[in-house]
């Protein structure tokens, strides 16, 4: 896996910054977010560094796929698959992206707002 010195998820997936992990597999990691933005927030990460969704090749889309499987897994793991849930992947600085790895948001446990049509 390619990792990058000075990127904060990198240094979460080797274990160089403490995380609440919820889910990890050969390709992916899922962990609480330290900012919560509703009462269940996971943040679901490739573990190959990618800066963002803009910087993903049409080669490497498998690891979206990898991505949202990890994501239903956990849903089905905290039982939170048939009750609903929102995500989100922000690219670059005006999409409100603040790290710059490729990260999904998973939020639910709260009635969220902001319905996207």
């Amino acid at each position: 896996m390619s990792h990058k010195d000075d990127c904060l998820f990198c240094k979460i997936i080797q274990g160089k910054i403490p995380s609440q992990k919820v889910f990890e597999n050969e390709s992916v990691f899922i962990f609480k977010d330290i900012q919560p933005q509703a009462s269940t927030h996971l943040l679901v990460i490739p573990k190959i560094h990618i800066e963002s969704l803009a910087q993903l090749s049409a080669s490497e889309l498998s690891i979206l796929t990898g991505m949202y499987a990890a994501a239903l897994t956990v849903a089905e793991t905290l039982q939170f698959k048939d009750l609903g849930f929102r995500t989100v992947i922000n690219t670059g600085e005006q999409g409100g992206q603040t790290v710059f790895h490729l990260h999904m948001h998973i939020l639910t446990g709260t009635q969220l707002s902001g319905k996207f049509n």
